[in-house]
């Protein structure tokens, strides 16, 4: 899978991030803190990861700040991207499940490696839901934009 990672800052699980998911057969695009010479404010490199979703470069993005707030709010202006702030592994699941999300929020504060690994676990192993209510939700959120 292509997967878009931003960061705003080299701090936390950030320098860790294009490793793991390299490490778990991910082609890894980076933006922020994490590509050299790239704008490193949240709400820019946020966007960045993000367009490579939408425009079909990358097929899932994660998106990290200090406390993922901002860069999730980045991520969701974007058309098209349903970005979640995961903090755990069963949030990361459900968001996938239930939401279709394609970006994934994280926190650089207080995310362990521990914890990181097991989110990534949860995410990469769910998938969307075909539950016709949970369909109809991911429809709607199209006819919002």
């Amino acid at each position: 899978m292509r997967i878009a990672i931003a960061a705003d800052e080299l701090t936390g699980v950030a320098g860790e991030l294009a490793g793991e998911l390299r490490l778990r057969g991910h082609e890894v695009t980076a933006f922020g803190a994490l590509a050299e010479g790239d704008r490193t404010d949240w709400a820019w490199c946020s966007e960045s990861a993000a367009r490579a979703v939408a425009d079909g470069d990358a097929d899932q993005a994660v998106v990290c700040c200090w406390t993922g707030t901002g860069a999730s709010i980045a991520a969701n202006k974007v058309a098209g991207v349903r970005a979640a702030l995961c903090a755990d592994a069963e949030t990361a699941a459900g968001a996938r499940r239930w939401n279709d999300a394609n970006v994934l929020a994280l926190s650089l504060r207080d995310l362990s490696r521990a914890r990181l690994d097991e989110i990534f676990d949860a995410w990469f192993s769910a998938g969307p839901s075909d539950d016709p209510g949970d369909v109809a939700n991911i429809e709607h959120l199209a006819e919002i934009e």
